[in-house]
């Protein structure tokens, strides 16, 4: 029997396979007699043999390009736990780079072992590096409740202030710790942001699964560059297999609130120079690991929960932080980029004390950074600007030893005597003004902006408002399905990058996903400009298949990468007016009418979208309507916007006695 035969599938996956959406594949199975028969799970979630689906879609013409790791993924998944999928996938990876690479996890399964000899040939003939990563970023989705990842732009940030934070010249063969890697996030981050050579990564990860992953990502990386890697499985706090060994750096992404941490025996640990953690002060602990092993003008840089600034139990620890000048700066960041994403979690940068008879006396400030309002605006989900966000800490860590340059705004240099108080609260937002209070003519300015806007939204008002609308009545509709096949639009489907991890900052297309609409709809990252990705041009018509973003637009500015559920239709000019299509598009009940599912997450289909078939002369007074209604929901986000600004200022204001005669 196969091993393929007993892996059973959702109709998700079986559309990921085929690369259609999955009201496609429920129209397959209601349509064709022949389509495979569910062998589990319910009505509603119906699951399938892949080795059945596999030959269907084969038989069927169906399969398409992006089969392979499709075929290979719900293998991986159906192991019998994470931690063997997890070393699987590490497996498959070291088997991908070397052939004759020795077995490093021999406990694996008979089919985990068969699993991991057709990946690594898999991913020998479609690309090493390309086929970890997407076996990767998949075990991470599945897996997404269980594990506290590192994003790769807050990876990237705190790599760079680090390298900032840092004394000493840039020399080649500098060293870099993680004690608590994951699956390599931070280190990966490191090896990207350093531009010498000579680079040796020290990872530690408890978690045998993780760790096997980290070493995985981190070996690609060595292959590439002059890089030497060394991944320890083990609690780094209890034992920490690097003692002795200086770094120049250290990052880390510490456990949040763990109780066991090792109080007990760790009581008398010569770590503890700033004195032991209290038992509820774990992230402390790590603190201390971190700079035990820096060398003299060494940096690290720390995420922390914002309760560790302030929490009375670890007030004597932060002070003596302070007084040694080992705290250099604090940066609270939005909600959202991180894991918990509601929190505002913290950097904590630190530098060892610099000896020698050149050394600075200690620092007599710290530097206090408030960055919580680089959330990206009117974000339904919380996330930050990540490009905002990373100028601005930047360039408040440029001014860390430069006494004679001011902070920017929202930064702030706070005496340690301020600091040391009975609290020894390091909270930024307790001293650092994220944005000035706007004068009277920044507040004039903004109430007539404000007038303009609302002139406008009543103009457009009238307009609607004088449009003679009839009742609504059952009318003759042609589907998207219906116009792909008459030749009027060409349908093409958006799909995630290929290493599954969008890049923010290189040079490429644009990317939108469904999660930058969620948020303020300007594109989170960047995809190589060649690559097989689905690109909105000029005048495209751009459809967001998923119900709790559905709308369609049409596609203003430079070309743009599409995501996962997000689809760009090319009209032909001859036959549709875009703006007439995307008008009946987004009207609500034609999404209520494509979806399939009850849920916010479930998905649009797109083919079974209804347009009115009018003749191309016709559509025109319906495109003038449809964008002028447009207009007027532009308008009104942007009027509500700046009046809650405006409401926010004047109470502040008059709250501040500010009333005059």
């Amino acid at each position: 029997m196969s091993t393929t035969d007993a892996v059973p599938v959702t109709l998700a996956e079986i559309a990921r396979i085929a690369g259609v959406g999955r009201a496609a594949v429920s129209n397959w199975r209601r349509r064709h007699d022949s389509f495979p028969t569910r062998i589990g799970g319910t009505d509603v979630s119906p699951q399938f043999s892949l080795a059945e689906v596999e030959q269907w879609l084969r038989d069927n013409g169906r399969l398409g390009d992006v089969g392979g790791r499709e075929l290979l993924w719900p293998r991986f998944e159906a192991l019998s736990s994470r931690d063997e999928s997890g070393l699987a996938v590490a497996e498959a990876a070291r088997r991908m780079r070397s052939s004759r690479a020795r077995v490093a996890h021999p406990e694996l399964s008979a089919q985990a072992r068969e699993l991991v000899a057709e990946a690594a040939k898999l991913g020998r003939r479609e690309g090493p590096r390309e086929t970890f990563e997407f076996l990767l970023q998949r075990w991470l989705e599945t897996h997404v409740r269980q594990l506290s990842t590192t994003p790769p732009q807050l990876a990237a940030l705190m790599a760079q202030a680090a390298l900032a934070v840092r004394l000493g010249e840039d020399a080649d063969g500098l060293t870099v710790l993680d004690p608590a890697c994951g699956t390599g996030h931070l280190p990966a981050a490191v090896a990207r942001e350093y531009g010498g050579s000579g680079l040796t990564v020290l990872a530690c990860e408890r978690d045998p699964a993780l760790a096997a992953l980290a070493a995985a990502r981190l070996g690609f990386i060595a292959d590439d560059r002059d890089v030497r890697t060394e991944v320890v499985t083990a609690d780094a706090l209890r034992k920490d297999c690097f003692a002795g060994t200086p770094a120049d750096m250290a990052l880390c992404n510490p456990p949040f609130n763990e109780r066991d941490w090792g109080y007990e025996e760790l009581a008398t640990d010569q770590r503890w120079t700033h004195g032991l953690p209290p038992r509820t002060e774990p992230e402390l602990a790590w603190v201390q690991h971190l700079l035990s092993h820096l060398r003299p003008g060494g940096a690290a840089v720390v995420v922390l929960p914002p309760a560790v600034a302030s929490r009375k139990a670890g007030r004597r620890i932060r002070g003596s932080l302070l007084r040694t000048g080992v705290l250099r700066a604090v940066v609270a960041l939005p909600p959202g980029s991180a894991q918990p994403h509601s929190v505002s979690l913290q950097l904590w940068a630190l530098r060892a004390t610099a000896d020698g008879p050149s050394a600075a006396p200690p620092a007599q400030d710290a530097l206090l950074v408030d960055a919580t309002r680089f959330a990206r605006p009117g974000a339904r989900e919380p996330g930050p600007d990540w490009d905002a966000l990373g100028s601005f800490v930047r360039i408040a860590l440029e001014v860390l030893d430069r006494p004679d340059r001011n902070p920017p705004e929202g930064a702030v240099r706070v005496p340690l005597l301020d600091l040391l108080d009975d609290e020894v609260d390091v909270t930024p937002g307790r001293y650092a003004v994220s944005g000035a209070e706007p004068s009277r003519a920044e507040l004039a300015a903004s109430w007539r902006e404000l007038t303009t806007q609302l002139a406008d939204l009543t103009g457009c008002a009238q307009y609607l408002a004088g449009l003679d609308l009839r009742p609504r009545t059952p009318q003759t509709t042609a589907t998207v399905g219906n116009l792909v096949k008459a030749g009027a639009l060409t349908l093409l489907a958006g799909q995630q990058p290929s290493d599954g991890v969008p890049s923010p900052g290189a040079a490429g297309l644009p990317l939108l996903t469904v999660s930058d609409l969620l948020q303020d709809g300007v594109p989170g990252g960047r995809v190589p400009e060649g690559t097989a990705h689905a690109v909105a041009e000029e005048g495209a018509v751009v459809v967001a298949g998923v119900i709790r973003a559905f709308s369609a637009w049409v596609h203003q500015g430079p070309p743009t990468a599409l995501g996962t559920q997000l689809y760009a239709l090319r009209v032909d000019p001859e036959k549709l007016d875009a703006h007439f299509l995307a008008g009946c598009l987004r009207a609500p009940a034609n999404g209520r009418q494509a979806d399939t599912h009850a849920s916010s997450s479930s998905r649009v289909d797109i083919r079974r979208l209804q347009v009115l078939p009018l003749p191309l002369e016709e559509q025109a007074a319906y495109a003038a309507a449809f964008r002028r209604l447009t207009d007027f929901e532009d308008l009104l986000a942007r009027a509500e916007d700046l009046g809650r600004r405006l409401v926010n200022d004047v109470s502040d204001r008059l709250a501040a006695g500010g009333l005059g005669d």
